[in-house]
């Protein structure tokens, strides 16, 4: 395409055919241009106010789902804990020591390991298998100190939730 020959666009604000006076114009106007300023920012003072009316259990769900794609990601090749088959299109972070009877081991990253939908969710965890398999996978000292670890209590704030899902959101991105 020669030069100063630009192609007709659709505007992003309106979707009327305009001419742009160059390549990175996306709209059509300075109406459209202004719209488009105000939802930017109203989409930003948005995410601001549902931060804050957020509560505490909508904030430790975030960090759960953040921790359980860092989960899945770190053990994507390593296959199942339990059967040891490669994972497929669905498989779980499945806990070794539950999140209800352990809260406190709810985010510890040598409790919680890929693990397919058939172990996880139909065999329950399959708890010896996963027993058997996690010295393997930590080491017998890390298993002990999860074993122990496991009398503690956690309760953490809503400022520490929100450090913990920056943490593992550094860490997925940091594993893509």
């Amino acid at each position: 395409m020669a030069k100063g020959n630009i192609k007709y666009k659709h505007c992003k604000e309106c979707g009327e055919v305009f001419k742009p006076y160059n390549s990175l114009q996306v709209v059509c106007s300075t109406k459209c241009a202004a719209i488009r300023a105000v939802d930017k920012v109203w989409k930003k003072e948005r995410k601001v106010m549902q931060d804050k009316a957020r509560t505490r259990t909508e904030w430790l769900n975030i960090a759960q789902v953040t921790f359980n794609t860092y989960i899945r990601l770190r053990d994507a090749k390593q296959g199942c804990i339990t059967c040891k088959r490669p994972f497929k299109d669905k498989y779980d972070a499945g806990h070794f020591l539950s999140v209800g009877s352990y809260p406190a081991l709810r985010f510890n990253e040598d409790n919680v390991h890929g693990q397919c939908v058939a172990c996880n969710q139909h065999g329950h965890g399959m708890q010896t298998e996963y027993f058997i398999e996690l010295p393997k996978r930590i080491g017998l000292d890390r298993l002990n100190d999860l074993l122990e670890l496991r009398k503690s209590t956690l309760k953490l704030t809503e400022l520490e939730i929100k450090e913990l899902i920056e943490k593992y959101k550094k860490k997925i991105k940091e594993l893509k």
